[in-house]
C-alpha cells in the first residue's frame, strides 16, 4: 500500500481556491479557470495560506479564516501618506479611489484616496486587503513529492 502524500516542506500542490472578504465578496478564485500548482515555500502563498495546507492530501477541501497577522498584515499608521493636491493633475478624487504611483524606483506603488483636503489628500499605501479576516476556501487536487 503507498502512502498518502499529504502537504509538507517538500511537496508540489495543485489546488483550486477561492479568497473572500467577511461581506462574502470574492477577492480571487481559480474556480471556473486551470488550478493553481505552486511548490510549498516558494513565496507564492503567503505563510500563513501555506502553512494551513498542512497536512492536507488530494481530494481534501477545507474552509480557513486566515487572521491579518497570517494573511495580508494588519496595516500600518506609517502606511497612510499626505501627497500634495495639484499632484493629483485634473484628476476627479473620491474616497475609495485607487491612483498608481511611480515609487523612487520607477516600479508602481498603488494607493487608495483615503481623506480629501484643500490642498493636500491621504492616501493609503497599505495592501487593499490589510487588516482583513480572509476566508481561504481550498480544494486539493494533487500532492506530489517537489
Amino acid at each position: 500500500m503507498t502512502d498518502i502524500l499529504r502537504i509538507n516542506h517538500d511537496t508540489e500542490v495543485t489546488l483550486h481556491f477561492t479568497l473572500k472578504l467577511p461581506s462574502g465578496d470574492v477577492v480571487d478564485s481559480t474556480l471556473g479557470k486551470s488550478p493553481a500548482t505552486f511548490k510549498v515555500g516558494d513565496g507564492s502563498l503567503l505563510p500563513g495560506f501555506e502553512s494551513s495546507l498542512f497536512g492536507l492530501k488530494a481530494g481534501d477541501q477545507r474552509t480557513f479564516e486566515i487572521e491579518p497577522e497570517k494573511g495580508f498584515g494588519p496595516g500600518s499608521p506609517q502606511n497612510i501618506q499626505t501627497v500634495p493636491r495639484d499632484q493629483f493633475n485634473e484628476m476627479e478624487l473620491e474616497p475609495g479611489l485607487l491612483v498608481i504611483f511611480k515609487d523612487a524606483a520607477g516600479g508602481e506603488m498603488p494607493g487608495v484616496v483615503k481623506t480629501i483636503h484643500d490642498t493636500v489628500v491621504d492616501v493609503d499605501f497599505n495592501h487593499p486587503l490589510a487588516g482583513k479576516i480572509i476566508t481561504f476556501e481550498v480544494e486539493i487536487i494533487e500532492v506530489k513529492a517537489a
